[in-house]
């Protein structure tokens, strides 16, 4: 389906990534969005409050990120698409409800502007520190979608882009923003609503008492309900069965738990977003994502004219992992250098993607600013030489 052409703020803007992100929501169909204002993230929630009276949607302040992680599940099961929205300290306390939307298999957008922690940290400055924390955050074995953007331009489209991934796999999205892309300003050109592509939430016509709400029916996913439409249903946190009660026993959990995560790993290569850049025959690939990734291409630009063989690959789906991407690379490159603004998280999963191929390089950075492009150039002179 089309996105509405009421919500969609069609032109050339100058904004930041923060508020790009807040129009692509829109777009996608977001109606309602439960937060607690915190830096870096909060102009994302000032500029849907500005925007939602217009629309009918309705923006709430709660009382904590706790609060807000569980309101706006509620909302998704009360028939419409939501988000929340924080940073790292907020979304350490969402955990327990990341884990909730998994098994309930409720299609939801956590947006993360992330900075430097850990704890308080430096609120108003970046690192991408949170890598880890949105894939296992919360406990048990579940699978969940994770973006990053890049640009403004990319935190309007791939906004729209999470909300579809959702509403597709049923499961947790989480939008990866950086302090310096959550505030960089930019060109942000938005569609025509007839331009936008926005998956419709798959609502059961089955009649009443004839429904399963965990079965699939058709398809790959199990049909949603919501508030009203004369279903009685159950939904819990406990493992559960396909009509949605309580069902403790290990062939239940066992049958639950694989298909919630097979769902989405055997889509990896559908879901997977990533641009690959002159790595055929190059001594070292640079992997990066974020604003990292930015820096990383004008280094690599660098590198280049002094006659450096660089290949770049910039990872824009950061869950589930291309594991088989990794290892295509790794077979036309010699080594990598995964550059993050963290000591060491995305790193290991490069690590254990390539099986040992060839050799796997670190270029860190503990949050509070970015990877110098010089910072590059030097540590590819290190590697190649």
């Amino acid at each position: 389906m089309k996105a509405d052409p009421k919500a969609v703020n069609t032109g050339t803007h100058f904004i930041d990534g923060n508020e790009a992100c807040a129009e692509g929501a829109i777009a996608a169909g977001c109606r309602f969005v439960a937060g607690y204002p915190i830096t870096p993230s909060t102009e994302v929630v000032e500029h849907i409050s500005r925007r939602f009276p217009r629309l009918g949607g309705l923006f709430i302040q709660m009382e904590d990120e706790i609060a807000s992680s569980i309101c706006f599940q509620g909302a998704i099961w009360g028939g419409l698409k939501a988000m929340t929205v924080t940073s790292g300290p907020g979304l350490s306390l969402m955990m327990e409800h990341v884990g909730l939307a998994a098994i309930t298999e409720t299609p939801s957008v956590f947006v993360d502007v992330q900075r430097a922690g850990p704890s308080t940290g430096l609120p108003t400055l970046p690192a991408q520190q949170d890598i880890m924390q949105a894939r296992w955050g919360s406990h048990g074995d579940y699978e969940v979608i994770a973006l990053a953007p890049n640009s403004p331009q990319e935190c309007f489209d791939h906004a729209i882009t999470a909300f579809n991934l959702a509403e597709q796999y049923r499961c947790p999205v989480f939008f990866m923003m950086d302090e310096c892309i959550g505030h960089m300003l930019g060109k942000v050109k938005i569609p025509a609503a007839d331009q936008i592509e926005v998956v419709a939430r798959k609502f059961t016509s089955r009649p009443a008492g004839e429904f399963e709400p965990f079965r699939i029916y058709d398809g790959d996913q199990p049909e949603m309900v919501r508030a009203g439409m004369g279903h009685a249903i159950h939904t819990t946190g406990l493992t559960h069965d396909e009509r949605g009660y309580p069902a403790m026993n290990p062939q239940t959990q066992d049958t639950l738990i694989r298909r919630l995560r097979n769902k989405i790993l055997d889509h990896t290569d559908e879901i997977s977003i990533y641009e690959a850049d002159q790595i055929d025959g190059s001594d070292v690939t640079i992997v990066a994502y974020g604003v990292t990734a930015r820096v990383a291409e004008y280094a690599v630009h660098l590198a280049r004219k002094e006659g450096l063989k660089v290949g770049l690959l910039r990872l824009t789906t950061l869950w589930p992992f291309n594991d088989r991407l990794i290892r295509e690379v790794a077979d036309n490159t010699k080594s990598f250098i995964v550059a993050e603004m963290n000591l060491g998280q995305m790193v290991h999963e490069v690590e254990r993607a390539s099986r040992s191929k060839i050799p796997v390089h670190l270029l860190d950075h503990a949050g509070g600013g970015i990877i110098e492009p010089e910072t590059f150039v030097k540590k590819i002179k290190e590697v190649v030489r």
